[in-house]
């Protein structure tokens, strides 16, 4: 099996490329990972300018002796991409797996919604750097190698899911990117926000004509929050449930989805 790695968004690190690379010649012998010399490009913020970035998934997506395409780091910019990458997919990329979290929920949402691939939520290949950061991202090699299923998010039920950052999804809304998430299951995480902008993203899923007709909404990890001055004085799981039910949506529980290095896999839709 052959995995393509590009950096879709901000600038890699290339300190993590040896371990992720031994990490997977020991654990996973069977998967030749192609790291994309784009990973360590540089244009100010990002990983090469867009028109690089773009070029390299084209190249990974379009190719069909690549199996799947795995993102390097999220940070910003995947959004950037859409217009020149979406309609210059071709047949090859229909029939491989997409998988990241983070700012890669750009490109996940996009291809969701033209059906192209089967995109995934979990953890990427600079998550090694995490503390435990073999068993990080081996939930998402296990996935891509050998669907294995033991780095899935545990409470999948059954029904169609989607996880994403809820500021990229927040982003998504109102654009041609968003797919349709009628009677989905939707998971949420965040990081690096203030409470009260995780009151308003919250605000903004709930009032958001696209997202009406979901089947639930569960929370995953929100984590390193900012300070709010004055302290916000409301516990996250009434937010959220406040949220939902303005919302008319069931509020699940909790999910093990965030940037932590406890990060599960969850692929889009049905599985």
């Amino acid at each position: 099996m052959r995995i393509g790695v590009m950096a879709p968004a901000s600038l890699g690190n290339r300190d993590a490329e040896a371990p992720f690379m031994a990490f997977a010649a020991i654990a996973y012998p069977a998967v030749d990972l192609v790291v994309h010399p784009q990973c360590w490009a540089r244009e100010g913020h990002f990983a090469g300018s867009d028109a690089v970035r773009a070029a390299a998934f084209l190249e990974l997506a379009n190719d069909a002796s690549i199996d799947a395409v795995w993102f390097l780091r999220g940070g910003y910019g995947s959004n950037r991409l859409l217009p020149t990458i979406m309609p210059a997919l071709g047949e090859a990329a229909r029939h491989k797996a997409y998988l990241g979290y983070s700012d890669a929920g750009f490109l996940l949402g996009a291809l969701y919604a033209r059906r192209i691939g089967r995109p995934t939520h979990g953890p990427m290949a600079s998550d090694i750097r995490r503390v435990g950061g073999d068993a990080t991202v081996a939930r998402s090699l296990g996935w891509l190698a050998t669907r294995d299923a033991q780095g899935l998010e545990p409470g999948l039920d059954g029904r169609p899911a989607v996880a994403f950052n809820l500021s990229i999804l927040g982003a998504l809304v109102g654009t041609p990117w968003l797919p349709d998430l009628a009677d989905h299951v939707l998971l949420i995480e965040e990081v690096s926000e203030p409470m009260y902008n995780v009151d308003r993203l919250l605000w903004h899923m709930a009032h958001a004509a696209q997202l009406k007709g979901l089947a639930g909404v569960r929370l995953g990890a929100v984590t390193d929050v900012q300070p709010n001055d004055p302290p916000w004085g409301e516990a996250l799981e009434a937010m959220i449930a406040r949220w939902c039910g303005e919302m008319r949506v069931p509020y699940l529980g909790r999910a093990q989805i965030g940037h932590t290095q406890t990060n599960t896999v969850v692929p889009f839709g049905l599985f």
